[in-house]
């Protein structure tokens, strides 16, 4: 009777992995965005971040504990921080966006600068990008501010995902390269083209 038992439990034990193992298969766990404040970032800026993906990827997102400057990170005018700095220090297995409300700054051949003023930075393809609210709210109501912070993370993330700059000319798509502009960001809409789309879902 007893060794019934244990083959009966052993059969339930089996089943119940073969169970988890199919639901894994046909329901994917939904994909996980951390949010890392670095600095002191305003927790309505931290909750548009997290809105912001959770409707378009859906993906849940999870906010980390803030973490503080280091002086390895600053840009060398000492002045602002240096994006890509801050993307290699916090690069990680985990998909996460770093959010700051300090100025940051990268390395721009095409503007003879080596260090100019960004909106946001992001592998392609990749895990880790950086967004500064600093240039999102100048002159920005915030209704304003919420709409460009939303394309900007949304536009860092598709290159995490493996999107390049948007080519199809709609100046809609949120992929387009502004160029360190706000007039683009403004120009742009939560909308991604046609082919863009294709190559999210390749």
């Amino acid at each position: 009777m007893r060794i019934v038992h244990i083959k009966y439990c052993t059969l339930c034990l089996l089943l119940l992995i073969i169970a988890k193992q199919a639901q894994a298969i046909f329901y994917d766990e939904p994909k996980v965005v951390y949010i890392q404040p670095l600095g002191h970032v305003e927790k309505s800026d931290i909750n548009m971040v997290k809105s912001a993906i959770e409707h378009f990827y859906h993906y849940k997102c999870i906010v980390k504990t803030e973490v503080n400057f280091t002086r390895d990170i600053l840009a060398d005018s000492k002045t602002r921080y240096e994006a890509n700095r801050i993307l290699s220090k916090y690069n990680t297995n985990e998909n996460l966006l770093i959010l700051t409300g300090k100025d940051i700054a990268c390395a721009n051949p095409e503007r003879h600068s080596t260090e100019w003023g960004i909106f946001g930075l992001g592998y392609r393809p990749g895990k880790t990008c950086v967004i500064s609210t600093f240039r999102l709210k100048r002159n920005a109501s915030a209704q304003l501010l919420h709409s460009r912070l939303t394309k900007v993370c949304l536009h860092e993330i598709g290159h995490n995902l493996g999107l390049n700059h948007c080519t199809s000319g709609d100046k809609r798509c949120f992929m387009n390269d502004a160029r360190g502009t706000i007039k683009a960001v403004d120009q742009e809409q939560i909308f991604l083209c046609e082919k863009c789309r294709k190559a999210l879902s390749t």
